[in-house]
């Protein structure tokens, strides 16, 4: 008598038929899971950057109080081991502002912006075409030009008004090469009172003013640093009065007469950078503003 041998065919394609559906029902099963991880860390990763930009707006805030100095302990906050913010202010009249300089084209204010292209690296030529096609940007004659300037064309419209941005530069003829510099807009502004000051300029900065040496700069800036090298801590040396800075800097009275016009000391304007971190992400709120009187004014505000 012959043995079938269907039975065990039939039990053994059953037998594949469920290995096959677990296999896809276990693939099924991983997939799920990983979306939900993914889902998880998406979401994990959102409420990181939502707490990591409201812990930089909360910092930004701080920093409004008119009681708050650059030197404040307030200014530093950890809430734990994962949340905090960071604050630094500097006085943002310690920047050359580029509107100021340019005004009225007098030749002491474009000796400066010149001596500080020259400190930068830039040649002769190129500053003298540089200086030319700024003023050319922001001079509201249409049919006035200079001699190193850009003509209107097709391709180039100069604004004929006052600056509106730094970045504006990025616009004018012969300074694309100086803006593609990483920082380059870091010692420029807009937005201070004009005159320089000193209470916060940079090496570059005073370095670019008549009468400056850079023994003298390097001495007073170790002074007015303070044993850590860095503005805007406790250490600094707080002078009360731009005569107390100019006894710093070692000149009489008669000649920093020739630099009277072109300083300043304790600008109104400041440049808050704040700086808000959730786990491993960082969100970084920068404004600036004028403090006067109880109730600053909010000049710019910007994500970085």
């Amino acid at each position: 008598m012959k043995t079938s041998i269907l039975p065990s065919r039939s039990r053994g394609a059953a037998l594949m038929l469920a290995l096959w559906a677990l296999f896809l029902l276990s693939a099924l099963v991983i997939s799920w899971a990983l979306d939900i991880d993914s889902r998880l860390t998406l979401s994990g990763n959102a409420n990181r950057v939502l707490e990591a930009e409201a812990l930089a707006c909360s910092g930004a805030e701080v920093a409004l109080h008119p009681l708050i100095k650059p030197d404040s302990l307030n200014l530093n906050h950890r809430l734990n081991s994962r949340e905090s913010y960071r604050v630094r202010i500097t006085g943002e009249g310690g920047r050359l502002n580029l509107n100021w300089l340019l005004a009225g084209e007098d030749p002491v204010r474009l000796g400066i912006l010149r001596r500080y292209l020259e400190i930068k690296g830039i040649d002769l030529n190129e500053r003298d075409q540089m200086i030319d096609c700024l003023l050319d940007w922001v001079e509201p004659n249409t049919g006035q030009h200079h001699l190193n300037g850009a003509t209107d064309s097709e391709d180039y419209h100069p604004s004929h008004t006052l600056l509106a941005r730094v970045d504006e530069l990025k616009k004018v003829k012969g300074w694309a090469e100086f803006t593609a510099v990483p920082g380059w807009e870091d010692e420029l502004t807009l937005n201070s009172a004009g005159p320089v000051d000193l209470s916060w300029a940079s090496r570059d900065v005073m370095l670019a003013l008549p009468g400056m040496s850079e023994p003298l700069v390097d001495r007073f800036l170790m002074l007015r640093r303070g044993p850590d090298g860095i503005d805007g801590t406790a250490d600094d040396t707080q002078f009360k009065s731009l005569d107390e800075i100019r006894a710093a800097l070692g000149f009489s009275p008669e000649q920093f007469k020739q630099l009277a016009a072109l300083v300043g000391f304790k600008d109104p304007a400041v440049r808050v950078v704040s700086v808000g971190k959730s786990g491993d992400v960082t969100r970084v709120v920068q404004m600036i503003v004028r403090k006067t009187g109880n109730v600053p004014q909010l000049v710019m505000w910007k994500e970085l």
